[in-house]
């Protein structure tokens, strides 16, 4: 764990106090309530499908009263659910366990990856719109813990001590050291990249201590730098390490998608998509009956739903087993792969779930001229590949 005092960053166009009114309520959305050491420590765990390390956790939430939690994202389009609310999921875990959330909105980090078409306008105006999607979205940002830092803005203010950072990561690792981190791009080792995308993990690995991060919340896709940090921690002889938390990879809505992209529509369900593209999109996912493995719908519920709601209430008639209200994925896993839960009914279930999640947010999108003219601007930009 990092236990060096943070620098105070300077604050970002008035987007680092953001207040929602009437949040919706999931889970994860009280801040105020007091855990304990274990309890800290559990819902910080839930959140991840890898923690490297587990006892370093414990011995960090032992010692460290108020965690740096970093978490980044490139503004490239619109965003889907597994970004939103997956997200809004996990900030107000952290912030419930006593977090400090340091979000860093990688506008440099997307022109470097080519993320619409390298140009910073778009980017920002794609990264205002993101902020408006959690602020709607019921993420806790009015409780002082979460930050949404501009890389831009934060490099420039201290330039020295970020890019002499950056400069011995690179002199420490080999190219093909570097080139492993791809995937956090969303780029293949296969492919013939730029110098830029060369440049972006040793970037993505100084992020961290720039940061001061003491824990890296991200998705599994983003393993590799993160560890990639951790190893250089040994370069350098600092002892503290970076704890990885790494989240689920949703999967896209049909059949072999490994992930939701925002540049193929037909796996994604968007953040403002009307109640009935929301029904449509569900309705043709891939939902292969008594199948829990490798099922979209079942992994939206379980990663969704059920830590948005604490349940899983599925409607249906008295003749196709009556209403049920489902707990526990493993409850729910059960009856599906059993064949008494029939797929139609998990789908309107997850439709309905959904679009309960979404309704604050396209009420936003539709009443906040701010909002209204950010997503009418996104959705005439070109999503680039892999964005």
């Amino acid at each position: 764990m990092a236990t060096e005092t943070p620098e105070q960053a300077p604050a970002v166009d008035g987007v680092l106090s953001l207040s929602i009114s009437e949040p919706p309520q999931s889970s994860s959305s009280n801040p105020t309530i007091q855990m304990s050491l274990e309890e800290k420590y559990q819902m910080l765990r839930s959140l991840a499908e890898e923690c490297i390390q587990e006892d370093e956790l414990r011995n960090l939430l032992a010692h460290k009263p108020e965690p740096i939690a970093y978490d980044g994202f490139e503004p490239s389009g619109r965003m889907h659910i597994a970004q939103g609310v997956m997200k809004t999921i996990n900030v107000n875990k952290m912030t419930s366990a006593g977090c400090r959330v340091k979000i860093w909105i990688a506008d440099w980090f997307a022109m470097l990856n080519n993320k619409m078409g390298g140009d910073l306008k778009k980017i920002e105006t794609v990264g205002r719109y993101m902020i408006e999607i959690w602020r709607a979205s019921g993420m806790n940002l009015d409780n002082g813990k979460v930050e949404f830092l501009w890389s831009s803005k934060e490099i420039n203010a201290r330039p020295e001590e970020y890019w002499l950072r950056v400069m011995d990561i690179a002199q420490k690792y080999t190219v093909q050291r570097i080139t492993r981190c791809c995937p956090a791009m969303g780029r293949n080792v296969e492919e013939d990249l730029t110098a830029a995308q060369i440049l972006y993990p040793c970037m993505q690995c100084a992020d961290i201590f720039f940061l001061q991060a003491d824990i890296c919340q991200m998705g599994m896709d983003q393993r590799k730098v993160n560890v990639l940090a951790r190893e250089y921690c040994d370069e350098i002889k600092k002892k503290d390490k970076p704890i990885i938390l790494s989240h689920h990879m949703l999967p896209g809505l049909q059949q072999g998608q490994e992930k939701m992209s925002k540049s193929d529509v037909s796996s994604s369900v968007f953040m403002e998509d009307e109640e009935a593209e929301v029904n449509l999109k569900i309705k043709k996912a891939y939902c292969p009956p008594n199948v829990v493995e490798g099922n979209p719908c079942m992994e939206y519920a379980k990663y969704l739903i059920l830590p948005w709601f604490n349940e899983f209430i599925v409607e249906r008639s008295e003749k196709n087993g009556g209403n049920k209200t489902f707990k526990s994925f493993e409850e729910l896993a059960a009856d599906y792969e059993s064949g008494e839960l029939h797929p139609a009914d998990l789908k309107s279930a997850l439709s309905k779930a959904l679009n309960k999640i979404l309704e604050p947010v396209r009420a936003h999108f539709k009443n906040d001229e701010t909002a209204k003219q950010l997503l009418q601007s996104v959705k005439k930009y070109r999503v680039t590949r892999n964005s």
